[in-house]
């Protein structure tokens, strides 16, 4: 489920053009790479929300190596070194853009918070609030919410897969089989993701009522600004 979509729909009536950025299974150091056309559309705000493969590697070294040979990366992945990415990917948009900027923390992987995987992404979420803190600029707490949520749904703990053979299913059964996201995840017994990472419609909605109140909130702040 697209968040982005979702998200432009709600702020259509706002006047507001949204614009995803994202790349999928992309690390912190991709995104930092590939900063110039984010900066060139001279953004009024931008949310950063990266990191499940930074943490989705740490799980094995299996996933480690697989990573970073896909991606480039020059390092492995550990929060310290998505802070450090975190880091240079603010400072760029702070000086080469006006926009408003949120840090966003890590959707949770899996759906068990006992386990090593929810563990990780928590604990790079963590990392995600430090930097927003240190730096000045919002956080908006994704991980904190997922975790709620999960909680009070009564959703049943399930361990996170060591293979990739749940996301790869979930793509056939959408194209083959015509069933909804949504219906995949109800099948699964998963609440928030179709297949432990990516998100159904109550995840991605989430992700866009956190991301929605600030950019509103941000607009509110411009349009006072430049009437003072």
């Amino acid at each position: 489920m697209s968040y982005v979509q979702m998200l432009a729909n709600r702020l259509k009536g706002h006047g507001i053009t949204v614009t995803g950025a994202g790349v999928n299974g992309d690390c912190s150091y991709n995104l930092l790479q590939r900063l110039d056309p984010i900066i060139a559309q001279r953004p009024d705000a931008v949310t950063v929300l990266i990191g499940s493969n930074d943490a989705w590697s740490t799980l094995t070294d299996a996933n480690t190596r697989r990573i970073m040979k896909r991606k480039n990366l020059p390092v492995a992945p550990t929060p310290s070194v998505y802070r450090a990415n975190l880091t240079e990917i603010v400072v760029r948009l702070r000086a080469e853009t006006d926009a408003q900027i949120a840090i966003m923390s890590l959707p949770v992987l899996g759906q068990d918070i006992a386990s090593p995987a929810v563990q990780a992404s928590a604990e790079f979420s963590e990392a995600a609030k430090t930097t927003a803190t240190e730096l000045g600029v919002a956080y908006l707490p994704l991980h904190e919410r997922q975790c709620e949520y999960v909680d009070s749904s009564g959703a049943i703990g399930r361990p996170f897969p060591d293979g990739l053979a749940e996301r790869y299913t979930s793509v056939l059964q959408h194209i083959l089989l015509r069933r909804s996201y949504d219906r995949i995840a109800q099948r699964r017994g998963l609440s928030l993701t179709t297949d432990f990472v990516h998100q159904n419609s109550r995840g991605a909605t989430i992700i866009t009522e956190l991301i929605e109140d600030f950019v509103l909130k941000s607009s509110v702040t411009r349009s006072r600004a430049s009437h003072s």
